[in-house]
């Protein structure tokens, strides 16, 4: 076997000496995609970590950030912006909530709705965490040129559209 080839390529060699009748150009993608999301997981964790939070957590904070003023999302809201059940945010909304970085209020037209709002402690965490993620993201792909980076995101965009997601 080569060295230079990737550990995906080498399993690929291997189906190709074992059973030169499977095509495994499909593998070749869906296996670096699952590496290189395990690494990005990996990678991308720490920043939440170093700042007490889940990466849950702080999508949750990212969201209520992104609503702009006030802040403020509905406990449905936040599960279709973040693509989570209503049982998981009010996990994580209850985790938030005691760390201080959330409130839950009281909808005044509907006082069976609450609303899920950052406070002045989660807006400044947020703030602060959200450029660091940003950097951290812009390292992980400072290997392409912007092109490239283009080219990628569209055939992401395609393919996410593609199975409808």
């Amino acid at each position: 076997m080569s060295d230079d080839l990737d550990h995906v390529a080498r399993i690929q060699q291997q189906w190709a000496r074992e059973r030169p009748d499977l095509d495994t150009s499909a593998m070749g993608i869906i296996g670096r995609l699952h590496r290189l999301a395990d690494v990005l997981h990996a990678e991308l964790r720490p920043v939440f970590e170093r700042a007490g939070l889940s990466d849950g957590e702080f999508d949750v904070l990212a969201a209520l950030r992104r609503a702009g003023s006030p802040f403020a999302l509905t406990p449905g809201q936040l599960a279709e912006t973040t693509v989570i059940t209503s049982g998981t945010v009010t996990k994580r909304v209850d985790r938030l909530a005691a760390a201080g970085l959330v409130t839950r209020e009281r909808v005044e037209h509907d006082g069976r709705v609450r609303r899920i709002a950052l406070t002045s402690s989660g807006r400044e965490l947020i703030d602060e965490v959200v450029g660091i993620h940003f950097a951290n993201e812009e390292r992980l792909l400072a290997g392409f040129s912007e092109i490239e980076r283009a080219r990628l995101t569209h055939l992401l965009t395609r393919w996410t559209r593609s199975l409808g997601i």
